[in-house]
């Protein structure tokens, strides 16, 4: 099992920022912009395409180190009862990997498309509730900041009510756990936003 887990760190740690950064525009994203290498910067450095791809690959780094243990269950190697418990320790592993990743010199993202990723796989319908929540704080305040660190507080509120209570109390504090670890990541947004220089993010129907 120690296979499994070092094998959700490997996938978490995959620099996607950093990589698309130095092998199409021969910068290191986290030498511009806000200093993270991660898909809001890469959005804001080097456009909306690379940024896309960025996140996307992100949120799949998530969601294939968390189905890691549903392979592992197919297979045999562990019993239905602890599949979430190694769905979330691969999960939490992807996210490490991914804010201190190996092949970075631990210098990484902030996590936020990665605990996306792993959240869609253990509770998908809470997540789609929580996009939404995104996408209206994102319209209405530009933050993408405050947007992440809403929905990972909803995702973990939600859960304590019963349409979207899991059976596993573990979750529920699981959610609590990543609702924190957006906020201690994201405090130096924090400290932007109290003093009213945080950026934000450009509509398209903004004038110009």
């Amino acid at each position: 099992m120690l296979g499994l887990l070092v094998a959700a760190y490997l996938i978490g740690s995959i620099p996607t920022a950093l990589w698309v950064g130095r092998a199409f525009f021969g910068l290191d994203i986290r030498e511009h912009g806000s200093g993270n290498s991660g898909a809001t910067n890469t959005f804001r450095v080097l456009g909306k395409k690379p940024g896309s791809f960025v996140m996307a690959v992100d949120v799949l780094k998530g969601w294939v180190a968390t189905s890691l243990a549903t392979v592992m269950l197919n297979q045999g190697a562990i019993l239905p009862s602890q599949l979430l418990y190694y769905q979330l320790a691969c999960g939490v592993l992807a996210v490490v990997g991914h804010i201190y990743p190996i092949w970075a010199g631990f210098r990484g993202g902030k996590g936020v498309a990665t605990i996306l990723g792993v959240m869609l796989a253990i509770a998908p319908a809470t997540v789609g509730v929580c996009i939404l929540v995104f996408v209206a704080v994102l319209l209405v305040s530009r933050y993408v900041s405050l947007s992440s660190m809403s929905a990972g507080v909803v995702f973990a509120l939600l859960q304590l009510l019963p349409p979207f209570r899991p059976d596993n109390q573990l979750l529920v504090w699981f959610g609590f756990v990543v609702a924190g670890l957006l906020i201690y990541t994201h405090r130096a947004n924090i400290q932007r936003l109290r003093a009213g220089t945080e950026s934000r993010v450009p509509m398209p129907w903004d004038k110009k």
